[in-house]
């Protein structure tokens, strides 16, 4: 149902021609009850920009992923060389004009002027409850761009006007731009609902991009505030709407609309709402026949065998990995003919980059897979399952760090996840401990170059990358934007 809400709407917006350039430039005020409902269609641009962040269009969920520990794109012969834009990130030696570096900035930015826009059109209105509602949703979506912005960029020009925006604006400090989401978010929180819809902006979405900005308020601004992190997972946790599923990938199923887990989800569909390719990038070239897929997959990323080993035989959560021999839909061993053998995936990467020394199972086969979001049979190119920006596991989770942080025991809340996972309870956690059971639990979700970071790691050596001879953290603005605003390199 939230599908066809949201296809619907996305067609009438795009669909329409003078009525929308009637809606989207100005809104006469003496119409704006007849227009209430098309006046609250001007979201959804600022919300379509989400979709963009995933994939490779706008980077944002695989640049936190292969920057870190977790997730490789291994050189397979030719195939993912794509001129080093994989590796580099891997290995910490990007520059101003690489693909990630320069989609991110754009697709952010874009989030950002449409929720300017959108904000300008509805100003004339702001003592109508309708237009005090939808500038709430609309700050709380702008203020996620900008938390991503000040995440990935540090320093980056804050503009929170559509129509008279400088038109080369400077940086902003990014402590400044964290004091301004927070009190955007606050300002908006009381016209927010409690909603139950995961695409819906509500209270949950607010709290959570709030619990984030305080959890890592010692990077943004150098002050820490794990009592507000705290404070507002609380917030979270006594709306009483979420809750873990019974069992750990219920969040990530291909029908996972309606889990009490999910808190804010980016809505996708294989057919409509296009933009999620997990399962193409590293399912092997044969994987099609395991799921009867319409389209082959490209044998790409991999698990690093470092993470892969983090998890014990007895966690729920290993059997997201496709390793070993793998099999038709109808049973059949599937044999890779190029390399000669069974189609067996090890979780054993032999180099980040593979030329033809390797032997052809090693390059074809190597590296356990991303099995963690359902690949549903017969699916196609782009995948029906729900991205969950936001879950209860990870609330609970920020809350024993928290805690911890503080000098409090966090024991509870992290157990909460570890029992739902099958393993043993803890005591006495550590933050060392947190930090592997945040990456056990929040694996290939877009959190993991954040929470290295948070916890001090991110600049550290692991599996084909050496240390950082210099801090990492924040990537480059890009080339292209400097060229066309100098006062981004000031």
């Amino acid at each position: 149902m939230k599908k066809i809400f949201f296809c619907l709407s996305i067609f009438f917006l795009l669909s329409c021609t003078k009525l929308d350039e009637k809606i989207f430039d100005k809104i006469p005020e003496s119409e704006f009850p007849e227009n209430e409902a098309q006046a609250a269609l001007n979201i959804i641009p600022t919300y379509k920009e989400l979709a963009d962040l995933i994939d490779d269009a706008g980077w944002w969920f695989l640049a936190q992923e292969v920057t870190s520990d977790e997730l490789v794109f291994p050189v397979r012969l030719t195939d993912w060389e794509d001129g080093g834009k994989w590796r580099v990130l891997y290995q910490h030696d990007w520059n101003n004009n690489v693909d990630a570096v320069n989609s991110m900035w754009a697709h952010m930015y874009d989030g950002v002027f449409e929720a300017n826009k959108a904000i300008d059109e509805l100003l004339p209105f702001a003592t109508v409850e309708a237009a005090k509602i939808n500038i709430a949703k609309l700050k709380t979506l702008r203020a996620f761009y900008y938390y991503l912005l000040i995440d990935n960029y540090g320093n980056v020009p804050y503009v929170t006007s559509f129509y008279t925006a400088e038109s080369q604006p400077k940086k902003t400090p990014r402590e400044t731009i964290y004091n301004n989401l927070i009190a955007d978010l606050k300002e908006s929180v009381p016209y927010l609902a409690v909603s139950t819809k995961k695409y819906a902006v509500s209270k949950g979405l607010a709290y959570s991009i709030l619990t984030k900005l305080y959890l890592n308020a010692e990077i943004y601004t150098g002050k820490p505030q794990w009592n507000l992190a705290e404070n507002y997972c609380d917030s979270i946790i006594q709306l009483g709407v979420y809750n873990l599923e019974s069992k750990p990938f219920l969040p990530f199923i291909a029908k996972n609309d309606n889990s009490i887990e999910n808190i804010f989800t980016i809505p996708f569909d294989s057919k409509s709402l296009k933009g999620f390719r997990l399962h193409m990038r590293t399912l092997h070239y044969l994987s099609n026949q395991t799921y009867d897929m319409l389209v082959g997959p490209w044998n790409g990323c991999a698990v690093t065998e470092q993470h892969y080993n983090t998890f014990t035989d007895d966690d729920l959560r290993k059997k997201g990995f496709i390793v070993g021999q793998q099999y038709t839909s109808g049973g059949q061993i599937l044999v890779d003919l190029t390399a000669g053998s069974n189609l067996i995936i090890k979780p054993r990467i032999p180099a980040l980059v593979m030329d033809a020394s390797y032997k052809l199972d090693e390059i074809r086969m190597s590296g356990a897979r991303v099995g963690k979001y359902e690949i549903e049979p017969g699916t196609d190119e782009n995948l029906n399952n729900d991205f969950p920006l936001f879950r209860y596991a990870d609330i609970l989770l920020m809350k024993a760090e928290a805690r911890i942080r503080q000098g409090l025991n966090g024991d509870q809340f992290v157990n909460m996840v570890r029992v739902r996972a099958g393993v043993s309870s803890w005591s006495g956690t550590t933050l060392t401990m947190i930090l592997a059971e945040r990456g056990r639990e929040m694996f290939c979700e877009g959190h993991r170059r954040q929470d290295l970071i948070r916890f001090k790691k991110f600049n550290d050596p692991w599996w084909e990358k050496k240390a950082s001879s210099t801090d990492q953290s924040t990537f480059p603005i890009p080339q292209w934007a400097i060229d066309a605003n100098p006062n981004l390199g000031l």
